[in-house]
């Protein structure tokens, strides 16, 4: 699978973009809050999507039903965070990084455990075929909604942010949140995890052997299956992450915000290049800044302005930013 090339273009396009629209907004300390506020935005899509593009682009699985590991995630850090209200109600972050912290790791453990059932009873049954995959994953989907439901109710449930991550800090006369430099940092450190995994591990390299000649590896001794399906499962695990994330984000959950957000990650893996871990993080942090800068200047045209970047990007290069050749 491919992370970072040495082709520059690709890297330019995000510079490029906010340089193009520092003069259409006009003033510094605007372009600054809204730039901030949109590449955090794109990095907690990138958490998000950077599960489906590992199952995808390592396993070859449409995997339609990834939104109900986000919701998961949600809804395990709500209970979470609600029975830590000591802690989150505390104006120390120190305080509020220790409850944040668990939440993240137990939303995690939970996704990845819901998912490794996912593969072994949905998924599995359906490898290599990609029409009954998609099929078969949105069933699952569907059912994992009405359990969310059954479990936290139908319901939207709030998710305040802790006490310290409220509010803003102000470089000049920009604002900018102290919650979106957070989901900057978890976002940088998600990336570097993966790319420090997938090109300096045995780990990884077994696996992109695995993708390009999966009987060749199989022959040398090595258990293919279940490293992907430990990849399906790490996959889950993201998207776990990049559900407290985005609930967070957002203050609140819903049982159908994994489907909700499922449209916008396609279009990241779409943009990255199928299976791409770098092009999918451009693709997010491009998706992240436009949805910022038209609501800021044309509030109508956000409504469809990832759909025109995604069509302009394929319209320069139709496998994506990053294509995997082997696709």
């Amino acid at each position: 699978m491919k992370n970072f090339d040495f082709d520059w273009k690709p890297l330019a396009l995000v510079p490029l973009l906010a340089v193009l629209m520092l003069p259409l907004i006009g003033s510094g300390s605007t372009w600054l809050t809204l730039t901030v506020a949109g590449l955090a935005m794109g990095m907690i899509i990138f958490i998000i999507a950077s599960g489906l593009t590992l199952v995808f682009g390592l396993m070859d699985v449409l995997n339609f039903g990834h939104g109900v590991f986000i919701a998961l995630g949600a809804f395990v850090a709500t209970s979470v965070l609600g029975a830590m209200s000591d802690w989150t109600g505390s104006p120390e972050l120190w305080r509020n990084l220790v409850a944040v912290l668990p939440a993240m790791l137990i939303a995690m453990a939970v996704a990845g455990a819901v998912g490794l059932a996912f593969e072994r009873f949905i998924v599995q049954p359906v490898y290599g075929q990609h029409l009954k995959q998609i099929l078969i994953t949105m069933g699952g989907m569907i059912i994992g909604e009405e359990l969310i439901k059954v479990i936290w109710g139908p319901a939207q449930i709030p998710l305040p942010l802790p006490e310290a991550m409220r509010g803003s800090l102000l470089v000049g006369d920009a604002a900018i949140e102290k919650f979106r430099l957070l989901a900057v940092v978890v976002g940088v450190a998600v990336f570097a995890l993966l790319a420090w995994v997938l090109g300096r591990t045995k780990v990884g390299l077994l696996v992109r052997a695995g993708v390009q000649d999966r009987e060749m590896v199989e022959s040398l001794g090595y258990r293919i299956k279940r490293l992907f399906v430990g990849v399906f499962v790490a996959g889950s695990a993201l998207a776990g992450l990049g559900g407290v994330m985005w609930g967070m984000y957002q203050q609140s959950v819903v049982p159908q915000m994994g489907s909700q957000v499922n449209i916008l990650i396609f279009i990241v893996i779409i943009i990255g290049g199928l299976g791409s871990t770098g092009g999918a993080l451009i693709g997010a942090l491009l998706v992240g800044l436009m949805a910022n800068y038209t609501g800021f200047l044309v509030p109508k045209v956000a409504l469809f302005s990832n759909i025109a970047l995604m069509v302009a990007i394929l319209l320069w290069r139709p496998q994506g930013v990053y294509p995997v050749t082997n696709r």
